[in-house]
C-alpha cells in the first residue's frame, strides 16, 4: 500500500507531505483547489508520461517521491531486476526539470519510466473520473471483460496466431500479384547456384591452392637451396657438422684441463645437435619436392576457374562457398514462396490455428461475461437501479486480432425493459453508476494493494452516494482505497480525510493539504452539504452523516 507521498513544485504545489493509513481515504476540497493534481502526481511515479509542464512556474524542476508497502508480487519483481528492497518497501522517484527531461529512481536505484509502470502496475490501480466514457467504446469494453477474466495471455496468443495467419495471406496474394517476376527471380538464381554447383568450390579450397601453385611454381629454386644448405652443413670436403663436431670434443678435452671452458662447450653442444636435426629435416624435404609441371597445369587451372566464377560474381575467390550456400538459401526460399499448393496449405494451417485459439478465447470470454453480468446487475440494486439488469453479448464479426467475437455491453435501466447497447441507452446518472458498479467489481477481484477514485461518483447524489460510500468502504476492508470526491455521503464514509485547499495570498495560487481530525471532519462536510454559509443545522447533519 502507499505509505507515504511527497510532492515538490508541480503544478500549483509547492511542497506537500502525506502520510496514509490502510483503509478507505477520501480528499475533499473546493473546485480548482487542485484534488485531481495528487492524483497526476502520483500517476508520475508510477511512470506516466510527464513535460515541462508540471514544473511549477518558478521552479527548476519537479520532484515527487512515493513510498510503497510491497507484497510478495512486487517485491520478486525488484529482486529480479536487481532493485534491492528497502525493509520490505519500495521508493519511487520520479523529477522532471523545466527543460522537461526526466528522470526516474526505484529504491535510489536509477530506472526507466517503463519499469516504473510495470512495478505500479503491481501497486495501484487508478479509476479516472472519465472512465464511464471509455465505457461507451467497443475496444474498451472488449479490453475490460478480458482483464477481469485475466485473459491477457489468451488475447496476446490470438493476436500473434491472427498476424501469422495473414502474414502468410498477404505472401500468396503477393505471389498471384507479381507471379512473373518471382518466376524469373528462380530462374536468376537457379542459373547461379547451378554455375556455383559446377565449380564445387570448398572452403579453404582458395588458400590451399594459392600455397600449392607457389610452391610447385618454385620448386627448382627450392630443391636447389636446400641441396645446398645440406651439403654446406653435412656433404662438403669440410661440412659445417664435422667441424662444428671435432672442435666440441676438443673443448671438451680442454675443459678437463681449465674448467672455465665448460660454459663454451655447453653452449656448442646444443647447436652441433640443432643442426643435426636440421640435417634430417633438409633429406626430408628433398625427399618430398619434386618437379610435377602436370600438377602445376592442374592447379594453374583451377586457379584461373576460381578467379573467374569470383569476379562474375562480384565476390573474392575465397568467398565462393559462402556465396553459393546464401544463393541455394534464396532459392530454396523463393521455391517454396513460389509453390502455390505449399502456401495455400501453410495459409489454411495458420487460419486453423488461429481460429482454433480464438474459439478458446470466446468461450473464456463467455463464461467470464455471464459472471461479470451477474455481478454488475447485482450491484446495480444498490445503486438505485431497481430491477436494471446488466449483460455482456459477444456479437460474431469477422475475424480480427482480438478474436471473432465483439463484446458488448448491455442494459436495461428498469425492470421490465429491453436489454439495448450502453452507449444508446444509459443516461448520464445512469452510466456513472454503472460505471462505478463495474469499477467496485473489478476493483475486488484485483490483487493490486491500493485503488484510486478519482471522482468516479460524479453524476450521483442522494442515496445513492451513500450506497457508494458504503461499498468504497467495504472494499477498504481488504485494501487501501483513496478517493477524490465531491460527495459529503461518500466523504463521511472515510476512516482518513484529507482537505485540498488552495491559498492565493502569495500573488500565485498554491495547493495546501492537510489531514483533518474529528472537528475539522465536520466542517468540511457541512461546507460539502451547505455550500458558502455554514449553519448549525448543516454542522448537525454533518455530524450525522459522519456518525452513520
Amino acid at each position: 500500500m502507499l505509505r507515504t507521498l511527497s510532492i515538490r513544485d508541480f503544478v500549483i504545489v509547492d511542497k506537500i507531505e502525506l502520510e496514509f493509513a490502510s483503509g478507505f481515504s477520501v480528499f475533499t476540497g473546493e473546485t480548482g483547489a487542485g484534488k485531481s493534481i495528487l492524483i497526476d502526481a502520483l500517476a508520475l511515479t508510477l511512470g506516466g508520461r510527464g513535460d515541462a509542464s508540471v514544473v511549477r512556474e518558478g521552479a527548476m524542476r519537479a520532484d515527487i517521491t512515493a513510498d510503497f508497502a510491497l507484497g510478495a508480487q512486487a517485491q520478486a519483481w525488484l529482486a529480479a531486476h536487481a532493485f534491492e528492497a528497502d525493509e520490505g518497501g519500495a521508493l519511487l522517484r520520479r523529477v522532471i526539470d523545466n527543460a522537461g527531461r526526466s528522470k526516474a529512481f526505484i529504491n535510489g536505484i536509477p530506472a526507466t519510466a517503463t519499469q516504473l509502470r510495470e512495478l505500479g502496475e503491481m501497486l495501484v490501480d487508478i479509476h479516472g473520473q472519465h472512465a464511464h466514457q471509455s465505457l461507451l467504446k467497443p475496444d474498451a469494453q472488449r479490453i475490460l471483460l478480458d482483464t477481469q477474466a485475466g485473459l491477457q495471455e489468451e488475447g496476446k496468443a490470438v493476436a500473434a496466431a491472427f498476424k501469422a495467419w495473414r502474414a502468410l495471406a498477404r505472401q500468396r496474394e503477393q505471389f498471384e500479384s507479381n507471379a512473373k517476376n518471382v518466376v524469373l527471380e528462380r530462374e536468376r538464381l537457379e542459373w547461379q547456384v547451378g554455375e556455383l554447383d559446377k565449380l564445387a568450390a570448398k572452403p579453404g579450397e582458395w588458400t590451399e591452392v594459392s600455397n600449392e601453385h607457389s610452391r610447385l611454381s618454385h620448386a627448382a629454386s627450392l630443391i636447389e637451396g636446400a641441396q645446398e644448405a645440406l651439403t654446406v652443413i653435412s656433404e662438403a670436403d669440410l661440412p659445417m657438422l664435422s667441424q662444428l663436431t671435432s672442435l666440441t670434443q676438443k673443448l671438451v678435452k680442454l675443459a678437463d684441463i681449465d674448467a672455465g671452458l665448460a660454459p663454451v662447450v655447453e653452449l656448442l653442444e646444443p647447436a652441433r645437435i640443432q643442426i643435426q636435426e636440421a640435417v634430417y629435416g633438409l633429406n626430408d624435404y628433398l625427399s618430398r619436392v619434386e618437379l610435377d609441371p602436370a600438377r602445376l597445369q592442374q592447379v594453374e587451372s583451377r586457379m584461373s576457374d576460381l578467379h573467374a566464377t569470383a569476379r562474375k560474381f562480384r565476390v573474392q575467390p575465397e568467398d565462393l562457398p559462402a556465396e553459393h550456400d546464401s544463393l541455394a538459401a534464396q532459392l530454396l526460399q523463393l521455391a517454396a514462396a513460389t509453390d502455390m499448393a505449399a502456401l495455400q496449405a501453410q495459409e489454411d494451417r495458420a487460419q486453423q490455428a488461429y481460429l482454433a485459439l480464438a474459439a478458446k478465447l470466446g468461450r473464456a470470454r463467455a463464461k467470464a461475461a455471464a459472471t461479470l453480468g451477474a455481478a454488475v446487475t447485482a450491484a446495480m440494486q444498490e445503486l438505485s437501479m431497481s430491477g436494471g439488469r446488466f449483460s455482456i453479448a459477444l456479437q460474431p464479426c469477422e475475424p480480427a486480432s482480438y478474436g471473432v467475437e465483439q463484446v458488448e455491453f448491455l442494459v436495461a435501466g428498469h425492470a421490465g425493459t429491453t436489454l439495448r447497447p450502453l452507449a444508446k441507452v444509459a443516461s448520464g446518472g445512469e452510466l456513472a453508476r454503472i460505471a462505478l458498479a463495474i469499477s467496485v467489481i473489478t476493483s475486488s477481484n484485483t490483487a493490486t494493494p491500493t485503488l484510486i477514485f478519482d471522482e468516479v461518483d460524479s453524476g450521483i447524489g442522494g442515496g445513492v452516494a451513500e450506497v457508494v460510500g458504503r461499498l468504497l468502504k467495504r472494499l477498504g476492508h481488504d485494501r487501501q482505497v483513496l478517493c477524490v470526491t465531491h460527495l459529503p455521503q461518500v466523504a463521511s464514509q472515510a476512516n482518513q480525510h484529507f482537505e485540498v485547499s488552495k491559498d492565493s495570498s502569495a500573488g500565485r495560487p498554491v495547493s495546501r493539504i492537510s489531514a483533518l481530525d474529528a472537528k475539522a471532519r465536520v466542517e468540511e462536510i457541512a461546507r460539502m452539504l451547505g455550500g458558502l454559509e455554514i449553519t448549525a443545522i448543516t454542522r448537525k447533519h454533518a455530524r450525522e452523516l459522519l456518525a452513520l
